[in-house]
């Protein structure tokens, strides 16, 4: 049967061929109908994780961005991205590659953005998840984690001046997907694309909470860049001195509201609470300090990118917070009780 389909040229291919071509139609039609059946066993023999929730016709829109991405929940609560999907996010050519994937991981290798990528996410886009999709066939994807860490990196590899120009409008891609939603924002956007979110187990946020902190106090680094800075105060009209570290402390409270409480629910207070508070009242350590490097930081930083990308836009403090909102929402609250919130602290 092989040497009917053999394509590489060799004169046992040939011959093939030419048998082939002497046959009845009917019976080539059974012989192909046999090779695919044959080809579908073995997939079917293939013990893959399936899908738990999600359908073609289901898929994560970004409306703002005019973009689809399909996407799964498939077993072990796994979020999936389809790599063609992922290719499409990001505004690449999909190139020679049927499915995306090489071209996908190709991209990731180079020199220019292989510098600024985690090992995990490398080592994902190398080796994407093959799962059972809901027709039986078998398809190949990443963890929603993947596309938000190669965002990052690309952004990181911009910063550093080694995107080529034709790299630009990727970098612009990214920026604008993590100003859509920070890695919290993903995952829930793919359990109501997926309708996951009536599935999840209670105690998701104890979860996300063992994953993001750590109790033990972490060496103190410096994670709020500079720009987070400078445009709270271009926003509210403020001058800002580059060679002052002094901030009016009603930032602190803004910053609850603007990052931690945003990066998901219950957070903040359990931050609070590993931080602890001096007799004064102020809090003894960085809430930074009692996040994990392999998550909590991640997460954090993406959602400063995020919030700085919403701030390069704005034109003046209130419309900064509607469209943090909208980016961001805060847990529990409408658009009108977050900006209330913030206006009572001003």
């Amino acid at each position: 049967m092989a040497d009917f389909f053999d394509t590489n040229g060799s004169p046992q291919s040939k011959g093939g061929k030419a048998r082939a071509k002497a046959l009845p139609s009917e019976r080539r039609s059974e012989i192909a109908k046999a090779a695919a059946a044959a080809r579908w066993q073995q997939d079917e023999s293939e013990d893959l994780p399936k899908v738990l929730c999600g359908s073609t016709d289901r898929p994560m829109r970004i409306p703002s961005l005019e973009i689809e991405i399909p996407c799964y929940v498939i077993e072990g609560e796994r979020r999936v991205f389809v790599q063609r999907g992922m290719v499409d996010a990001l505004g690449m050519s999909r190139g020679s590659s049927s499915v995306g994937g090489d071209r996908l991981a190709n991209f990731v290798q180079g020199d220019r953005i292989k510098p600024f990528l985690s090992k995990d996410i490398t080592a994902a886009t190398i080796s994407p998840i093959k799962f059972r999709a809901p027709n039986g066939s078998i398809a190949y994807g990443y963890d929603a984690e993947v596309l938000h860490g190669i965002c990052l990196a690309i952004l990181a590899a911009r910063r550093a001046e080694k995107l080529q120009k034709q790299q630009f409008h990727i970098a612009k891609r990214c920026e604008l997907l993590i100003a859509a939603w920070s890695l919290a924002g993903v995952i829930s956007a793919v359990d109501e694309a997926t309708g996951y979110q009536y599935l999840r187990a209670k105690n998701n946020i104890e979860l996300i909470i063992d994953k993001w902190l750590v109790k033990e106090l972490q060496p103190w680094k410096k994670y709020f860049p500079n720009e987070y800075y400078k445009r709270i105060f271009e926003l509210n009209k403020w001058e800002f001195d580059e060679a002052s570290t002094k901030r009016p402390g009603v930032i602190g409270h803004w910053t609850n509201d603007i990052i931690y409480d945003r990066l998901g629910p219950g957070l903040k207070e359990q931050l609070h609470d590993y931080a602890g508070r001096d007799e004064k009242g102020r809090l003894k350590h960085k809430l930074t300090q009692f996040l994990t490097t392999q998550h909590g930081i991640p997460e954090l930083k993406s959602h400063l990118d995020g919030v700085v990308a919403i701030m390069r836009v704005a034109t003046n403090w209130r419309q900064f917070k509607e469209m943090l909102q909208r980016a961001y929402p805060k847990p529990n609250t409408t658009l009108s009780m977050a900006l209330d919130d913030l206006d009572q602290m001003k």
